[in-house]
């Protein structure tokens, strides 16, 4: 089926939704019983992000039930939040189209008898799956041109809404009310901890009862916003001399870094974690964390929805849009004329946004936070 079929039968939904959209627009029935589903995004930090719409949705209708659908990686996290109620796996690689796979699961959840999907992702494609699942209102951002496929299109304004999050919790509001209520009432991400399991997780991974900081060195976006190996040795060994506890944090393509980091400090107080742990595991032990210290990634936004005494290094991106958003984090960076780039690769070469951050610089926040 081509793009061009998929609209012209869209056509179909219009005019029997635009009673119910007009009325979604103008009031919200605190007392109603309204089941969601919720699009999901890919990355590990925007689904913490999406937390806060969540939370925005429950506050206007308490009695409102919400599933999420993720790809798998996410639903460790997903289990983390009480406003959810349950995840429903994305069979579809992130970023593949698979038109076909598409409907087949959109046509597969009619029976769940969703009243509205909210579309995170601004893709077209994403779009399509609760268009086949018949859901009468479907509310999202304009994104790459999804008319039809989306009958509660909203139009976003990056300059009233400069953050990421604002736009997600925008989208739980009405259209009339959505930027002031996103802007006024932004609420924060909060993961849930069973402290019973954190004995046993830390015999597991040989944690000791010392102060223990949390780094996390890598960035799944790419290297640019990677503050250097030495820079997180130093820093590292730092607090080793002071008796604390290092725990390097990370996926299995973090590995080699986490390494380089312990073999230079060469200390049995350092740990690298860096593929060795669960997502549901690494969630637990940044909890336990005194303090920690994390590049702009999915596990600086898991600290912070955590509430931990955060350290966050920007580089190539920008706090502007996607900052921790715990109230104790500070943001590092330096202003360079070539900055930010969002590259994942530094095009200059030089990577000054993160070089030219230092280690004092950094040790003399962490010392003054938490």
């Amino acid at each position: 089926m081509a793009q061009a079929q998929v609209i012209v039968l869209a056509l179909n939904h219009v005019y029997l939704s635009m009673t119910l959209i007009k009325h979604k627009q103008t009031a919200v029935d605190p007392d109603s019983e309204p089941k969601i589903l919720v699009i999901g995004p890919s990355w590990v930090g925007d689904m913490m992000m999406a937390q806060a719409l969540f939370i925005a949705l429950k506050q206007q209708q308490p009695k409102a039930t919400i599933d999420v659908l993720a790809l798998g990686w996410c639903r460790p996290i997903l289990a983390r939040m009480p406003q959810v109620n349950r995840t429903i796996a994305m069979p579809l690689g992130h970023g593949k189209f698979d038109l076909k796979g598409r409907k087949a699961l959109g046509v597969s959840l009619r029976h769940e008898g969703y009243d509205q999907a909210i579309v995170l992702p601004n893709s077209w494609k994403s779009a399509l799956i609760p268009w086949f699942a018949n859901i009468p209102l479907r509310t999202g951002w304009k994104g790459e041109a999804r008319y039809f496929l989306l009958n509660d299109l909203r139009k976003l304004n990056k300059t009233t809404l400069p953050m990421m999050v604002q736009r997600y919790v925008a989208l739980a509001y009405p259209r009339a009310s959505a930027e002031r209520a996103a802007l006024d009432h932004c609420p924060l991400p909060a993961l849930q901890v069973d402290s019973r399991l954190l004995p046993a997780l830390a015999e597991k991974f040989k944690l000791s009862r010392q102060p223990m900081l949390a780094i996390c060195p890598g960035a799944e976006f790419g290297p640019a916003k990677q503050w250097p190996i030495d820079y997180y040795a130093d820093l590292a060994k730092q607090f080793v001399d002071k008796g604390w506890q290092v725990a390097i944090m990370g996926s299995p393509s973090d590995g080699e870094t986490g390494e380089a980091i312990a073999s230079r400090v060469g200390s049995g107080s350092i740990v690298n974690l860096c593929g060795k742990t669960s997502l549901e595991e690494a969630i637990d032990i940044l909890s336990m964390a005194e303090k920690v210290v994390s590049n702009d990634s999915g596990l600086m936004h898991i600290a912070s929805a955590l509430n931990r005494p955060l350290i966050a290094l920007y580089g190539p991106t920008s706090a502007d849009f996607t900052p921790p958003l715990c109230r104790d984090a500070r943001i590092l960076s330096v202003k360079v004329d070539c900055g930010p780039c969002f590259q994942r690769l530094c095009p200059e070469g030089h990577q000054k946004c993160m070089t030219q951050l230092g280690v004092d610089t950094v040790i003399n926040e962490l010392d003054a936070i938490g």
